[in-house]
């Protein structure tokens, strides 16, 4: 197994961007979620409801300044270097964070449709893994939801296609918004792992990835649909939730490369039936 593509999420609910290779933080993939969008109470806004966030994109300048960019071509950056608001946000286990002001938040708000601001992450040792999500006592995680990376498999979205018969077009793996995409030959066996090993740095994972309704809103169009949660609640359904990918936590800092090797752990664990 390797890894085939490496993908960042600057800002949480934007569109992300490939890279070929990143650092390994002990709270994710260096300059990955770092940044969140807040309505005027502090509630982190996210794709879930507001699915023209994927329209926009970022792009890490250093560790505390991002550039966002709209589909027309329009652009603003912001370094919070240069000061900020702590403002109170919703984020669970988050409790504060660096608000931005002056010009980035007017460039936001006109595409959002409502008042909001751009927050960062300054300290991401802050924030624990949930014990729900399958953390243990000392790791933590960026804005990121539930684990520090997203691993999914080629293979098991070609399955996945395969079960998804109207579709016209093979469903683009970006809608489940990975950080890690592998090669695999075996269909869903990720989910038998316990440990990964991608190049030098060892992973655990921490829990299955139960999926949302932003894997229903197509990357280009930004249009919703009912795939592919519908064919995942026929086929990957268990205990009222659909699955697809595993979340990681790092064992190790380090650096990993599109290429790098991919050696896993496996043990006998309940996965969701396949139908």
């Amino acid at each position: 197994m390797r890894v085939t593509k490496l993908r960042v999420y600057p800002v949480k609910s934007f569109a992300g961007e490939d890279v070929e290779s990143a650092a390994v933080n002990p709270w994710g993939l260096d300059q990955d979620r770092r940044w969140a969008i807040v309505d005027s109470a502090g509630d982190t806004l996210t794709a879930r409801r507001h699915n023209q966030l994927l329209g926009l994109s970022a792009h890490a300048l250093s560790e505390t300044a991002v550039q966002l960019s709209d589909r027309e071509g329009s652009s603003v950056t912001v370094d919070m270097a240069d000061g900020g608001d702590t403002i109170e946000v919703s984020h669970d286990g988050q409790g504060t964070a660096l608000a931005a002001h002056g010009d980035v938040n007017r460039w936001l708000s006109e595409r959002v449709g409502l008042d909001a601001r751009l927050v960062w992450q300054s300290d991401p040792t802050v924030r624990a893994i949930d014990p729900e999500d399958g953390g243990q006592p000392g790791e933590v995680v960026s804005l990121a939801d539930g684990g520090p990376l997203l691993l999914a498999s080629e293979a098991s979205l070609r399955q996945l296609d395969e079960w998804t018969d109207e579709n016209d077009e093979p469903l683009d793996m970006i809608r489940f918004r990975p950080n890690v995409i592998i090669d695999d030959l075996e269909p869903f066996v990720e989910e038998s792992w316990t440990h990964v090993t991608i190049g030098d740095v060892r992973f655990r994972v921490t829990m299955i990835c139960d999926r949302c309704v932003m894997t229903t809103i197509e990357p280009t169009t930004l249009e919703r649909g009912k795939e592919p949660i519908r064919t995942l609640a026929q086929h990957r359904q268990r205990d009222h939730k659909t699955w697809f990918g595993i979340r990681l936590a790092p064992l190790d800092g380090g650096r990993i490369h599109v290429g790098d090797a991919v050696e896993a752990t496996t043990s006998e664990v309940s996965q969701p039936a396949a139908g």
